[in-house]
Order: structure tokens, then sequence, then C-alpha cells
């Protein structure tokens, strides 16, 4: 047996068996021959999902597992980070006192999508450098879920281009939010 047979065989073996637990497809790329891509593992329908649970304001857990960050939009923060201290040195506020607000615009964003089937609209960038997907979340009455958290007052503007879609909508939303004191702005 040649040994880029042998190569391959082994790379199908393993492979195979990592791609049933990966939530996207493996993709390969082989210098000598050139770049080819071998599909494996399951694509998920984004169309019809269920959120499993909310992590936080700007955080959910889809039923396949997948960690979903809402984009255009930042919500204070609720557990121990670095963010978490950053954000306390920027602001100069408590560590606390950013934990509450971190903690009602979790409950906020939970009553708004746990336990619901959502549909989700990706931007250029599937994915950030965590692996959590990227992407504007729709409730199955057409509720755009980004927009409503803004809207509502309980998330800041976090712009990361490429994924500027909204960008000009939840800057709309969040001054109306905050000229209204609505959410965290009361």
């Amino acid at each position: 047996m040649s040994k880029r047979i042998f190569v391959l065989a082994v790379f199908f073996a393993f492979g195979f068996n990592f791609s049933l637990y990966s939530a996207e497809p493996v993709k390969v790329y082989y210098s000598e021959e050139g770049k080819f891509t071998i599909p494996f593992g399951r694509n998920y329908n984004y169309a019809d999902v269920l959120v499993k649970r909310v992590v936080d304001g700007d955080t959910i857990v889809l039923e396949t597992g997948e960690r979903v960050r809402l984009i255009g939009i930042d919500t204070p923060e609720l557990h121990e980070s670095d963010k978490l201290y950053r954000d306390a040195s920027r602001t100069k506020q408590d560590i606390s006192t950013i934990q509450k607000l971190g903690r009602r615009a979790y409950e906020f964003t939970r009553n708004l999508v746990e336990g619901k089937r959502v549909s989700l609209e990706f931007d250029a960038e599937k994915r950030d450098r965590y692996k959590r997907l990227l992407a504007y979340v729709y409730l199955k009455d057409g509720t755009f879920v980004n927009a409503e958290i803004v809207k509502q007052g309980y998330a800041s503007l976090m712009t990361i281009p490429p994924n500027v879609k909204y960008a000009d909508l939840f800057l709309r939303l969040y001054r109306e939010a905050r000229e209204n004191r609505r959410g965290l702005w009361k």
C-alpha cells in the first residue's frame, strides 16, 4: 500500500469518527495535490432551531449545542471574565453593578427566546474567534431578537466589521432606548 493511500485511509478513519461530534462539516486541505474539501458531519437547519438556553444577554445555546453570539449588540457581563474587569475599568463602575445590569439583560433575553424556536441569519462572517456562531436571530413570529434587545434598552452596540448589515438600525434603536430611558437606561 502506498504512503498516500495509507494516509488517506487513516484520515478517513479518524476524520469520520471526529465528524460524528462536529457541529459543522470538517474541511481538509492538502498542499501536495492542491486544495480540496471533504464534507463530513451534520449540517443543521438554522431556519428552525430550538434555543436550549441563554448564557447571557447576548449569547444563546441551540439544541445543536452550538453557542450563538448575537451580532451587533453587547450586554453587560453577568459572569466572571476578563471582559467584566475591562468593562469595570472602562466605565468606572464596580463589578457588582455591572453584574446586576448583566442579570437584567440576561433575564430579558431568556424571557424572549429560551425554549423557543428561532431562525438564524448570518452576515459576512459565520463564526468568531471563539468558534461561536455569529447571527441575527428571529423568533417564529418575526421578532428580530437582536433589535428587540436594543430597542427595549438591554444592550449597547458592538459593531465589528464586516458584520454590519443592521448597524444603522441598531444605532437608531439604541438612541431611542436611551432617550426614552428604557431597560438598563432607567
